[in-house]
């Protein structure tokens, strides 16, 4: 008698079972997507930070959580709750402040440990501090004028979509090195750091950012090297730009998009040649 074919007929539950699995991996994407962007960012944050799970507490998961309904065991702990409040809240700018970085880093196709590398972008407890050096190897001006390069508003034009899309404020800082071979006459370094650091304004203002949102814009000169290097060195030209969210800006999203700027306030990825 013939031995009976082997049954292969389970495969396609395999399938079957890995389609499904997709299927709602893409319904929740979805889903999250469409709520509140506070939710959003907790979701961010529990997946890419797990550890802050725990600072966050029960405030900061998927859905909403009440924790200041009043009963016999919590009235005394009303400190306490507000205190966990404020420490979920910070965890979550925290989360976004190192999330709009990373991004930035990527944007502008940067290695972040780079060691002479011409962005650098630090976190501070309210925001952001931007430093984009001005060296031969990737300057941002034309010599030793306040005309940005091909780069420099390559650079300009990414950093204001990141402050535009997050709303922050935005304070402009211009500074030089010293023993800079400047021709004009009675055009110093204090001068060609307070023009530049109007460049940068003029084309942040140009690409996206509303006026209203550059708080101060100030030229420092020679006066305050980087600690560390020497006075001369091409390491003190740049500008700093310090951008700092506004109350409860990492909850909302910009509400409307500038109709004049749409194209230009995109980011673009690939710089120029």
């Amino acid at each position: 008698m013939a031995k009976k074919a082997a049954h292969h007929g389970g495969a396609w539950k395999v399938a079957y079972a890995d389609f499904v699995t997709a299927m709602m991996a893409l319904f929740m994407v979805l889903w999250i997507s469409a709520q509140d962007p506070k939710i959003v960012i907790a979701t961010s944050q529990y997946f890419k930070n797990p550890f802050l799970a725990a600072a966050a507490d029960a405030t900061s998961g998927v859905l909403p959580y009440n924790n200041k309904r009043s009963s016999p065991n919590n009235a005394n702990s009303t400190g306490m709750g507000a205190d966990k409040e404020k420490s979920s809240e910070q965890a979550m700018k925290m989360t976004l402040l190192n999330s709009v970085a990373a991004d930035f880093y990527r944007l502008l196709h940067l290695d972040e440990n780079l060691a002479e590398k011409p962005i650098e972008v630090e976190i501070s407890a309210d925001g952001l501090r931007v430093t984009v050096f001005d060296r031969s190897n990737k300057p941002l001006f034309v010599d030793d004028t306040a005309e940005l390069t091909a780069w420099g508003s390559f650079v300009m034009q990414n950093l204001a979509w990141v402050i535009d899309h997050h709303r922050f404020r935005v304070v402009i800082d211009g500074h030089t090195r010293t023993k800079l071979n400047l021709t004009r006459e009675n055009y110093t370094a204090w001068e060609l750091s307070a023009d530049r650091a109007n460049a940068a304004r003029r084309a942040l203002v140009h690409y996206a950012v509303d006026e209203g949102q550059i708080e101060r814009v100030v030229g420092y000169g020679d006066t305050q090297p980087i600690p560390g290097i020497a006075p001369d060195s091409q390491g003190n030209q740049r500008i700093t730009l310090s951008l700092s969210l506004a109350a409860h800006s990492h909850q909302e999203t910009k509400p409307v998009e500038h109709p004049a700027k749409s194209a230009s306030a995109a980011p673009i990825s690939v710089p120029p040649s």
